[in-house]
């Protein structure tokens, strides 16, 4: 049977109208084309569907079965057709999303809201990486993107920034250092440094100072985390560098943490690979960029955290 879909959607208003005249004017056709519509449309199923008098309409017993019928076929084509728009579209699927310990801090959230707003389809499936992977999974391969501070060893990796915020040295408050506004690199030189222990040797590299030492070797202690790494500053058996978010989210009273002066900013965003591209990674990366330009205060807040120039405690 070629049923076309006009003549369903035809059937279907005036079997809700219950009225020619109408469902004619409802879907902005002359009446006696829609009479002619539903006459074929009888023809071509072998029955009749409509009862017409000259006062009435009323849906005959075969009329009532085949309504249910083109309800479902017009209502399973539409959801059809919109699934392989979205498709086609990229945006229905799962996205892969990565992120080291802190995230994108205090736009998460936003992200994460306004992505979901803008892609009610896509799900998210959010993985949280220890610092031994500061790729978050992309040099695995297990996510789309990931909030990331370069740099990771990843040749393939297209960069979006979302902010890029101070860094500090942690230091034990009985440290001589801790008293200060600001310290400098090279002031920290002798010191022992904790790092989380990584394979990655870009991020190994930033965080212990190496491009700093002259071809001199670190005095490197291993943490497995970051909270680790801030005991070990706590007890005083080392120091550590690390970005201004540390402050807000791992306070501790035992740690003051001093801005180091001659130290570039550390940027944190968006990574993907260039050699795996995913269309539903543009989407995300997209709605970050939309945050992005709603949250300046808050990145404002998050680039120039220290209001008086003082040593932070813990």
């Amino acid at each position: 049977m070629d049923l076309h879909t006009r003549k369903l959607r035809y059937f279907l208003t005036v079997a809700d109208k219950l009225n020619f005249s109408r469902a004619a004017e409802h879907l902005k056709i002359a009446q006696q084309a829609l009479s002619k519509q539903i006459a074929e449309l009888e023809e071509l199923v072998g029955v009749p569907l409509l009862r017409r008098t000259t006062r009435s309409v009323e849906l005959t017993p075969a009329g009532r079965i085949f309504l249910e019928s083109a309800r479902t076929a017009l209502e399973a084509l539409e959801a059809g057709a919109a699934a392989a728009e979205r498709e086609g579209r990229g945006v229905t699927g799962t996205l892969h999303v990565g992120f080291v310990p802190g995230a994108a801090l205090e736009l998460t959230g936003a992200i994460l809201e306004e992505f979901r707003g803008q892609h009610p389809n896509i799900a998210l499936d959010l993985r949280e990486f220890a610092l031994e992977d500061p790729s978050a999974g992309l040099a695995e391969g297990w996510a789309d993107v990931a909030f990331i501070r370069p740099p990771v060893t990843l040749s393939q990796l297209d960069f979006e920034p979302l902010f890029t915020e101070p860094v500090v040295a942690a230091l034990a408050k009985t440290h001589r250092l801790a008293g200060r506004t600001s310290v400098r690199v090279g002031e920290l030189l002798d010191e022992p440094i904790a790092v989380a222990r990584s394979t990655d040797p870009a991020y190994r590299a930033q965080w212990s100072l190496t491009a700093f030492r002259g071809g001199g070797t670190a005095r490197i202690i291993d943490t497995s985390s970051q909270t680790e790494e801030i005991g070990m500053v706590a007890m005083g058996l080392a120091c550590s560098v690390t970005p201004a978010a540390v402050v807000r989210f791992l306070p501790h009273a035992g740690v003051s943490y001093v801005p180091v002066e001659d130290l570039p900013g550390s940027t944190l965003g968006i990574g993907r690979r260039r050699d795996r591209p995913n269309r539903l990674s543009d989407h995300f990366v997209a709605a970050a960029r939309i945050v992005r330009e709603k949250e300046r205060a808050v990145i404002e807040a998050i680039e120039h955290p220290f209001a008086c120039q003082k040593p932070i405690d813990g």
